[in-house]
């Protein structure tokens, strides 16, 4: 596939779902997104899946990226890929990071879940990801 220039930043939504109240990695994260040229869409603390998606769907975005450190990793990613699935949002790519087991990473990818992060992956190697991504799945 060649090289090509977006019409538009990537838009990216971060968001903390649930009662995790520690967001210092996904604000970092999110200033690094946006340092990179991306849009950068921060919904804050204590969002459910059902307000990442539906912000999701009103800012167009291309990826929602997830941080996660409460342990509801299993519960968070099936219930917002179920409503991505509802809003016919399938081209949108699903990422995120924080404390997630291996082996729920894995049944999370085998769901639909994009790469996971687990902390002390540096931030060019997500923005690589999520740009590499977006450049084979979404027609601009």
């Amino acid at each position: 596939m060649s090289e090509h220039q977006f019409n538009r930043p990537i838009r990216v939504l971060v968001a903390k779902v649930g009662l995790d109240g520690h967001d210092r990695g996904a604000r970092i994260i999110a200033t690094s997104l946006r340092d990179a040229g991306m849009e950068v869409i921060y919904t804050g603390l204590r969002q459910t899946p059902e307000m990442v998606v539906n912000t999701a769907l009103q800012e167009d975005v291309d990826a929602i990226g997830i941080s996660i450190l409460s342990g509801a990793h299993m519960t968070v990613f099936p219930k917002i890929i179920k409503l991505i699935k509802e809003k016919q949002m399938d081209d949108v790519l699903l990422t995120g990071g924080g404390i997630i087991p291996e082996a729920d990473a894995k049944q999370l990818q085998q769901m639909g879940v994009g790469e996971l992060f687990p902390p002390g992956t540096t931030t060019a190697a997500i923005v690589e990801y999520i740009t590499g991504w977006v450049h084979q799945h979404r027609n601009f």
